[in-house]
């Protein structure tokens, strides 16, 4: 059982300019949804990261709306919550794959996720991980956006050096000096 198991926890990192991340939450499952929204708040304030919030109706709307705001805002990364709870027929594997996938794609397109979408096969497993106190993997999504901000902050200062890039007469493109082509 995963909650026996010792887990290695990063420390958050530090930032020397200011942090913006959006959280977006579904409250479907609104107790499990506000536990998580408690451990994602207060790991990003405990960072000093400053957050917006907004709510979907479902864990499939959550990629969509990343991906309008990240076309239409400024924020560094984004927390996705919420809960899938496994039901009577195939709909809990669309929906846990389907948002998985969303996520997941998102990221290699570069954007920062932290993906605290539970994907769980009874209410009682949601409690335990949502809690704040217990698992919180509401924290632990808001710390894994928070990684990957200060990764992409840590790669982008760094000059890529791609392409070629001439040293003055000692390189010549086609011909010689004068531009002739002939020896």
């Amino acid at each position: 059982m995963a909650a026996s198991e010792e887990h290695t926890v990063l420390p958050a990192p530090t930032f020397d300019k200011p942090v913006k991340v959006l959280i977006v939450v579904s409250p479907y499952y609104s107790d499990i949804g506000a536990g998580l929204l408690t451990g994602a708040k207060a790991a990003l304030e405990d960072a000093g990261a400053t957050y917006g919030v907004v709510e979907m109706p479902g864990a499939l709307e959550i990629p969509t709306a990343i991906g309008i705001s990240d076309r239409s805002s400024n924020f560094d990364g984004y927390v996705a919550l919420g809960c899938v709870i496994r039901g009577e027929t195939t709909h809990y594997e669309t929906v846990c794959n389907d948002s998985s996938r969303a996520l997941q794609l998102l990221g290699l397109q570069g954007l920062c996720i932290g993906n605290g979408i539970l994907t769980v096969e009874t209410k009682a497993q949601a409690d335990v991980r949502a809690d704040p106190k217990g698992q919180n993997k509401g924290g632990g999504a808001a710390l894994a956006a928070l990684h990957l901000i200060a990764l992409g902050r840590k790669w982008s200062s760094t000059p890529k050096g791609i392409g070629f890039q001439p040293r003055g007469e000692d390189t010549l493109m086609a011909g010689n000096k004068d531009g002739n082509t002939n020896a």
